[in-house]
């Protein structure tokens, strides 16, 4: 029997790189799991992959009425919502990050996505799981954490996913509702967005990899199967006692 058997999840920006390993990982775990994404192809392929243990719904995470449709459609069919993954983020539009030339418009518009998204998913999640208990889990970033000069809104979103996780888990906590509420902080991963990375940071994006691969005391980027592993297990009841942590996954970049 599977670590997360007889549960559902939802996992937001399931279409592709993070969020995708994660519904694969959380299915082959025993959830059933409802994969919701801007990008309908991208979700629905990921369905397919999964087969029955999975089913896609169209989702704008800024949108709170989106947010209502979503918890009904998954109780709806499934009974109810035991785990939400708020993975669905946006690196940036594109437009300068850093402390000098940034636009407003810019910090709006990756707040809306990667801190409202996250409030308004662990808002409805918690009115979903109130009567029986749960686990939420944030995807934050290791920019978060530390400084990245060059993604200053973007880290600074993460930033706030970093003290919302907690905040969720000390109010949660004293209502009684047995929620957790735990938030991931991702290193460099090789997907579309980590590559991103690269061109916003550095003047040769190949250079700018090896070097980050270098810094990195495993010796190497990290997969997308290593951040679902480590969802997988804070949704899992092995992370009971685990609760408004933040856990870097990021082969140990930070302790350098």
């Amino acid at each position: 029997m599977g670590r997360l058997a007889d549960k559902v999840a939802i996992v937001t920006g399931g279409g592709s790189g993070i969020g995708k390993a994660t519904a694969k990982k959380l299915t082959a775990e025993g959830a059933s799991v409802v994969v919701t994404d801007l990008n309908a192809n991208a979700g629905h392929a990921t369905v397919e992959e999964i087969g029955n243990s999975a089913f896609f719904l169209s989702h704008d995470v800024t949108e709170e009425s989106e947010w209502e449709r979503i918890m009904k459609e998954a109780v709806d069919r499934f009974g109810r919502v035991d785990v939400l993954v708020n993975n669905a983020g946006i690196l940036g539009t594109g437009a300068p990050q850093n402390p000098e030339d940034l636009s407003l418009d810019e910090v709006h518009a990756i707040a809306k996505v990667n801190v409202d998204g996250v409030l308004l998913g662990c808002k409805h999640a918690i009115k979903a799981m109130k009567g029986q208990g749960g686990a939420i889990v944030n995807l934050s970033s290791i920019a978060g954490i530390y400084a990245v000069p060059a993604l200053v809104p973007y880290g600074a979103s993460k930033g706030a996913v970093r003290q919302l996780t907690k905040s969720v888990a000390a109010y949660c906590g004293k209502q009684g509702y047995g929620i957790r509420c735990n938030s991931v902080h991702p290193g460099i991963i090789e997907t579309a967005m980590g590559e991103t990375v690269f061109n916003f940071v550095f003047d040769d994006p190949e250079q700018g990899r090896e070097e980050r691969r270098q810094a990195i005391p495993v010796g190497r980027l990290g997969k997308p199967e290593d951040i679902a592993n480590a969802v997988c297990y804070l949704a899992s009841d092995e992370a009971s006692f685990v609760n408004g942590a933040e856990l870097v996954v990021d082969g140990g970049q930070l302790i350098l």
